[in-house]
């Protein structure tokens, strides 16, 4: 099981605090949300997209009768699902209760989302709350934010060009804004001593990546008092927005290297399907010594086409 903290602030000049996370080890699940929206929508708005999309992955995770709502992808694995499935049910319910109190038109949220299992992170990310990986002494976003400002450096705007310009905080996808919903999924591979920081850009707007790292470096590992050293650091920097930092440490035992699954929903790695074939082959041969040349053609060509499928 993971170890993980975290903590929220509200920060230094907000009156209230619009984030919430999750921190549920036994169910592999850990997220930040970021609300927004007037008269408390955004505190609102982020409370449900984490108490939804919690009930759908405990759900999930114990009914294997579940009916998946949004279809089943078989291309991604059980966990990306989940996430996937999770968060278009918390976004038609943040859709739902705008619609039923007016007060909450408008309101949103932001999600980044991650589920640890074995030597591998799945997450999902709506919005600019972020995903970074700690490996080694350096920090990775893994995340891509959804906001105007990001798009324009992904296109090539300089960043320097874009940094005080008035639609630089604008999202380009966020929960609730929509009756669809477009979400990035990703995967990471972990290794030994790996941290992953998911946080609100209440931490990194103050900070920059170099002021994190800085904090992580300072804190030599320690989860407890990384959190809080970061959230006194954005505090420190100003403390513009809210706060919120989750740090998980990947589990023990998880190993460096990954055996590259061809086909998931089988469970078989590229050794198992290697081992499969030699062995029908070679039972291919003895066989063929001892059939009828008409059945033994039949017979090859079947082990043919279950010695190589196609992946």
């Amino acid at each position: 099981m993971a170890a993980a903290v975290a903590r929220s602030h509200p920060g230094r000049v907000r009156p209230g605090n619009e984030d919430s996370y999750i921190l549920e080890p036994e169910l592999s699940l850990f997220a930040v949300a970021d609300g927004m929206g007037g008269h408390n929508g955004g505190e609102v708005a982020s409370h449900i997209t984490v108490q939804t999309l919690t009930e759908f992955i405990r759900t999930s995770t114990q009914d294997s009768g579940i009916t998946w709502p949004y279809g089943f992808n078989t291309q991604l694995t059980f966990e990306a699902n989940q996430l996937k499935s999770g968060v278009q049910l918390a976004n038609q319910q943040i859709r739902y209760q705008a619609q039923r109190q007016p007060e909450y038109d408008g309101m949103g949220s932001t999600l980044i989302a991650v589920m640890v299992r074995d030597s591998r992170a799945v997450f999902v990310n709506v919005g600019d709350s972020r995903l970074y990986l700690w490996r080694n002494g350096a920090l990775r976003q893994l995340s891509e934010d959804d906001s105007w400002a990001a798009s324009m450096i992904r296109a090539g705007a300089p960043p320097a060009s874009i940094e005080h310009h008035e639609m630089r905080h604008m999202l380009t996808r966020a929960l609730g804004s929509g009756p669809t919903l477009d979400v990035t999924i990703g995967q990471v591979s972990l290794e030994p001593g790996d941290i992953l920081l998911m946080c609100s850009d209440g931490l990194y707007g103050p900070l920059g990546d170099d002021g994190i790292a800085r904090v992580l470096r300072e804190s030599d590992a320690d989860l407890d008092r990384a959190v809080s050293a970061l959230i006194e650091a954005a505090n420190d920097a100003g403390g513009p927005d809210n706060i919120t930092t989750l740090l998980v440490r990947a589990p023990d035992g998880v190993s460096s290297k990954v055996t590259r699954r061809l086909a998931e929903e089988k469970g078989q790695t590229l050794v198992e399907y290697i081992v499969t074939a030699g062995v029908l082959v070679a039972l291919g041969i003895v066989i063929s010594g001892i059939l009828t040349n008409a059945f033994r053609i039949f017979v090859l060509n079947v082990m043919h086409e279950v010695s190589f499928p196609s992946v």
